[in-house]
């Protein structure tokens, strides 16, 4: 079904599916195209409001009686790593780290098929092949980087080995991480959390004040990890708050804790432009 508002985007909503990160629930998401002469403001106004793009589409969760998934974000200035992520930090010193432009690669595909099979075999994503893989890495109408990261301890003669690589937006107030993968073999070396920690580091040097790190899901135990970022934020109730104590927010469902379609996108925000 399509919801619009005045001279606006159009927004629909998918059919349901099995939900990725709650046993048993299905889920739905709102989304519209992401295009135009636009696009960089509109993705910036819907980010700050949930939003996740994927390639030309922007979308968020709007599960028909189900609030658990909510879009999380790091605040650099207020973030302190604990002593496990310094540690994180120092076993990764041996990695280089590049941003080049949204292009893929062959050298990129395996490394990413190497991830999924030993990591998210029986995962929505796990029949792409090197055209859809090149499709999430290429199209996109914003300001996108891909982040490598590299071993620096390889001989003159051969070339660095790519453990590490992220797909990420850069927004007017952050930096948001689309897509990330890694080498299952460094799994000891926490690459997952040393992306996120490096990303701090690259928003503060750009004076960008937060992360997005996607969704962060109570009950989850494949999204748990996010928790154990200080200074987390969750967009709850149309607004950023505190995380706090994860054990605050639950994953229980009910039928009126979802507002109707069309209240919330009468509630989106559009950037100043065309479409206001």
């Amino acid at each position: 079904m399509r919801h619009s508002l005045p001279l606006a985007p159009q927004f629909y909503v998918t059919a349901p599916q099995p939900c990725p990160y709650l046993e048993g629930r299905a889920e739905r998401k709102l989304f519209t195209a992401l295009q135009g002469e636009d696009a960089e403001r509109l993705n910036d106004a819907l980010s700050r409001q949930g939003f996740r793009r994927s390639q030309n589409v922007l979308y968020r969760p709007a599960c028909a009686d189900c609030t658990a998934c909510l879009s999380a974000r790091i605040r650099v200035a207020d973030f302190e790593p604990s002593k496990s992520q310094r540690r994180v930090t120092r076993r990764n010193s041996d990695l280089e780290r590049t941003a080049t432009s949204p292009w893929a690669t062959e050298e990129q595909y395996a490394l990413f098929r190497r991830y999924l099979d030993t990591r998210h075999a029986d995962g929505g994503m796990a029949d792409m092949d090197i055209f859809e893989f090149a499709a999430m890495i290429e199209e996109t109408p914003i300001r996108t980087r891909v982040v490598e990261y590299r071993e620096t301890d390889a001989t003159p003669d051969s070339m660095r080995a790519l453990v590490g690589v992220c797909l990420t937006d850069v927004l007017d107030d952050g930096l948001s991480m689309v897509y990330s993968f890694f080498d299952p073999d460094r799994d000891k070396h926490s690459m997952g959390s040393y992306m996120i920690l490096d990303h701090v580091e690259i928003a503060r040097g750009m004076g960008l004040p937060y992360v997005y790190l996607g969704y962060w899901v109570p009950g989850s135990r494949k999204m748990g990890y996010k928790a154990n970022f200080s200074a987390l934020e969750i967009f709850k109730g149309g607004e950023w708050v505190d995380l706090g104590s994860p054990e605050d927010h639950c994953s229980e469902t009910h039928p009126l804790s979802v507002d109707p379609i069309s209240e919330q996108v009468a509630r989106i925000q559009l950037p100043e432009s065309r479409f206001g």
